[in-house]
């Protein structure tokens, strides 16, 4: 059937029908959001675009957009609502800028960032794109660059009359917070006494910038009244967390901090007051956000410790479930309830149960955790031992769920790992312990969940592609895997021997937490080479007689796989001594995080093709403004890598002017090396940007190794089969150099690397690299080969102390 012939004027008439229909669905869409109900309002919108489409209204077109992204950031789905935004601003989504980890250095993607704004008119509509970019690069935890987009449209916006920028200031200060939050909780964390000074200032400047803007958004008259508000309730909010970061310090003797902290809790009360004054503006705002105002000042007065603010605590929190009740969301519901579960502790199992029911009604994980955590606790209290476990077990599940959804992101857990997340592992831990006859097959698993995890979060990188050893095929010979977990009171040590029961002992931390601080702190010590070798003897023996000799099936001899702890893995385990050997006399010796790696492979005399690249000369690199300070010319370099070529088929050498990082990309990405071996400086930290690889040009942080290997680890099946990190070291005071060392086998797609704890003698090191790489050309697996070398050097006078043999690690697979 023929369509009928529209005269003009019957176009106009329906274009001016379906551009009202779309208005009214934009409204629609607006009023679904105000009651919580994300994703109709999402759907709503979609239909609105589709029309504003066929009317190519370009304005429509991007508002539609921007509201879709809204939606998509009340569900979580920040990545989608980041992509979302990139169409409103015809941007190629392709541009990195979304992804979860970004693949570009800052550098470039602040070019990036600069050349994206620079392209805009910046029409109110354009700009409205570019504010909510801001806001979901800060919720995607890429921080730096929702504070460039935010900071650079802020300018622009002042040459715009009539524009309103107080909701882009809002947005500038909460991530301001957010940086700050991600620095005191990496500043728990880190050890070395270096970077905590840093992160001492950095924290200060953020904190005390956030709380500025904020100051000027409640003091400025222009203010509306909801922002206003919402600047009120963060300034409280991050007054209370900065004055208690501020008391543990200034306890510490930081006389400036103390200072500081007197003024901050001065300015509380004030707050306070402020907020109780706007009582009625609370009211006044959409439902949603109305719930979630009121939430937030509910936990802030909780943290007061004052009756009548827990008292106020609880009406705010009643007042919250109220009207998330006449939402019908189940979600606001279920964080209202699950809040007035931590404020009414007599009846707290009941709304913990009833706001457990709704979360998992929506599917919304991130809350369920959270209050089956709770519920764990509350039966752990009254002895209810069996049901406590269960919720345990369920919350690991669901935090599980929340961490490997790749297309949302949740950095309220990324930022509070240590805090949050962790406690629900070992808390798991111990309850398991209680039992007379324990689980032990499940302690080995939340202990691999966590490390896993924690790596990840070190990382900021979603699933790594592991595998348990179980899952491994054909694994002869099997080693002996012995995991040693850190429960703080406790230290546990499981053994699973081949074709033998597991077996379980547990020693008193304060047996142990002595001989581990001083053997680190002794191992770490400038002058190590001149310690008296029966000093670290004394520690080692009595680490041995404590972890391992009561391991009941230990072999006499073979490979020994330790899983370890983070308190526990800047101790080389091979310098342990049963009182007439070294435990490296005896056995092999490999770490893994949580007895998960790549699949192992033995290395084919054929396949060993090498790049090789070093340092032997003093480079700009050692000058960047991150690289530790009084880096030095390594001496040995250049005879080490013509070891390193003679023990294996064929290479390519890059020395010191040709060891630039394109260069190095240009190589990798072109040619196909089972063996990466780096003669250069090299530091692993506690923090992700101080773990660091120098090449001639410039520091290679770990994140942007992982850039210049994935292309390689994508183009071919093999991946790389060793990474060799000499002269490396572990930044002084990090217990956690493995994180480091894993980090970046882990993100180089490696099998199998090696790397050093502390920097070695140049000819000691020189000589045991030419006795394993020979020992790889004779056939004999990583492990072994390691281990004949290091065996060398102990039976060498010039180099049987512990300084030049026992700081090398072999981590991943042995084969």
């Amino acid at each position: 059937m023929s369509q009928p012939f529209l005269t003009c004027a019957q176009t106009v008439n329906k274009e001016v029908q379906q551009q009202k229909e779309a208005d009214l669905l934009t409204q629609r869409g607006q009023k679904q959001l105000d009651l919580g109900q994300a994703e109709s309002a999402f759907e709503t919108w979609q239909k609105a675009t589709k029309i504003y489409q066929k009317l190519h209204y370009e304005d429509g077109i991007s508002g539609s957009l921007i509201n879709q992204n809204l939606a998509l950031q009340a569900l979580g789905l920040h990545y989608r609502a980041c992509n979302t935004l990139l169409s409103a601003l015809k941007l190629d989504a392709n541009a990195s800028l979304c992804a979860i980890k970004p693949q570009q250095p800052t550098e470039s993607m602040e070019k990036l960032l600069t050349a994206t704004i620079n392209k805009q008119t910046l029409s109110p509509v354009k700009l409205l794109a570019l504010h909510n970019l801001g806001e979901v690069l800060r919720r995607l935890g890429k921080l730096d660059e929702s504070k460039k987009v935010l900071s650079e449209i802020l300018s622009a916006a002042k040459w715009i009359p009539s524009i309103d920028t107080s909701g882009i200031l809002l947005s500038l200060a909460n991530t301001s917070q957010d940086i700050y939050k991600q620095a005191r909780n990496q500043y728990s964390e880190i050890e070395e006494p270096v970077f905590q000074k840093e992160f001492i200032n950095l924290i200060q400047k953020q904190a005390l910038d956030s709380l500025n803007i904020y100051q000027q958004l409640i003091n400025s008259l222009n203010t509306p009244k909801e922002v206003q508000l919402q600047a009120q309730l963060h300034h409280l909010s991050l007054m209370l967390d900065f004055e208690q970061w501020l008391s543990v310090e200034s306890k510490l003797g930081n006389k400036k901090l103390a200072s500081l902290h007197i003024i901050i809790t001065q300015q509380i009360q004030p707050a306070v007051d402020l907020l109780l004054k706007n009582h009625s503006t609370f009211f006044k705002l959409p439902a949603s956000y109305s719930v979630y105002a009121k939430l937030n000042f509910s936990k802030s007065l909780n943290k007061i410790p004052d009756q009548q603010f827990h008292s106020l605590a609880i009406e705010y929190a009643e007042s919250a479930l109220q009207t998330a009740k006449s939402t019908n969301s189940q979600r606001l519901q279920s964080e209202s309830l699950g809040t007035l579960g931590k404020l009414k502790l007599e009846k707290s199992q009941a709304y913990f149960e009833e706001a457990l029911g709704l979360a998992q009604s929506v599917h919304a994980w991130d809350l369920a955790y959270q209050w089956q955590q709770e519920l764990g606790i509350l039966y752990k209290e009254q002895g209810k031992y069996k049901e406590a476990l269960q919720a345990y077990s369920a919350a690991i599940e669901n935090v599980t769920l929340v961490r490997n959804n790749l297309l949302s992101t949740n950095i309220d857990l990324q930022f509070s790992f240590h805090e949050k997340v962790e406690p629900l592992y070992r808390d798991y831990m111990r309850l398991l312990l209680i039992d007379s006859n324990p689980n032990l097959s499940e302690i080995i698993q939340t202990n691999e969940r966590l490390q896993i995890a924690e790596l990840e979060n070190y990382l900021q990188c979603r699933k790594l592609n592991l595998v348990a050893f179980n899952e491994i095929e054909n694994l002869d010979p099997s080693p002996t895997i012995i995991h040693i977990i850190d429960l703080v009171d406790s230290v546990e040590v499981i053994s699973q021997s081949p074709k033998q029961p597991l077996y379980h002992h547990s020693i008193e931390s304060q047996l142990i937490r002595g001989h581990i601080n001083n053997l680190v702190d002794t191992l770490q010590d400038k002058n190590l080479a001149y310690v008296d070798a029966n000093v670290i003897l004394e520690h080692s023996q009595a680490l041995y007689n404590l972890l391992i000799a009561p391991i009941k099936y230990l072999p006499t001899s073979g490979t020994l796989v330790f899983t370890l702890d983070a308190s526990l893995q800047s101790l080389p385990m091979g310098l342990f001594h049963d009182g007439k050997n070294y435990l490296i006399e005896r056995y092999g010796i490999t770490g893994t995080l949580g007895s998960r790696m790549q699949p192992p492979k033995l290395l084919k005399q054929k396949q060993l093709r090498a790049f090789i690249a070093g340092l032997s000369k003093i480079s700009p690199s050692f000058y960047a403004p991150n690289a530790p300070k009084g880096l030095k010319v390594l001496p040995g370099v250049e005879v080490e890598i013509a070891n390193v070529k003679k023990g294996i088929t064929s290479s390519k050498v890059l020395l010191n002017e040709d060891f630039v990082s394109p260069m190095l990309d240009k190589e990798l990405s072109t040619d196909d090396f089972s063996i990466i071996h780096l003669t250069t400086h090299a530091q692993f930290s506690s923090v992700p940007d101080r773990t660091m690889i120098f090449a001639w040009d410039k520091p290679i942080t770990v994140s942007e190794f992982n850039d210049l290997l994935k292309e390689k680890t994508q183009s071919i099946q093999e991946g790389i089969e060793l990474l060799v990190l000499s002269a490396c070291q572990t930044a002084k005071g990090n217990k956690r150099s493995a994180l480091g060392m894993a980090g970046v086998a882990v993100q180089a797609g490696a099998r199998s690397t090696i790397a050093t704890l502390w920097q070695v003698d140049a000819d000691s090191s020189a000589l045991l690299m030419k006795v394993f790489y020979q020992g790889l050309k004779d056939g004999l697996t990583k492990v072994e080969a390691l281990r004949v070398a290091q065996l060398q050097l102990i039976l060498n006078p010039q180099y049987q102390h512990p300084s030049h043999w026992a700081a090398f690690l072999l981590i991943g697979g042995w084969l």
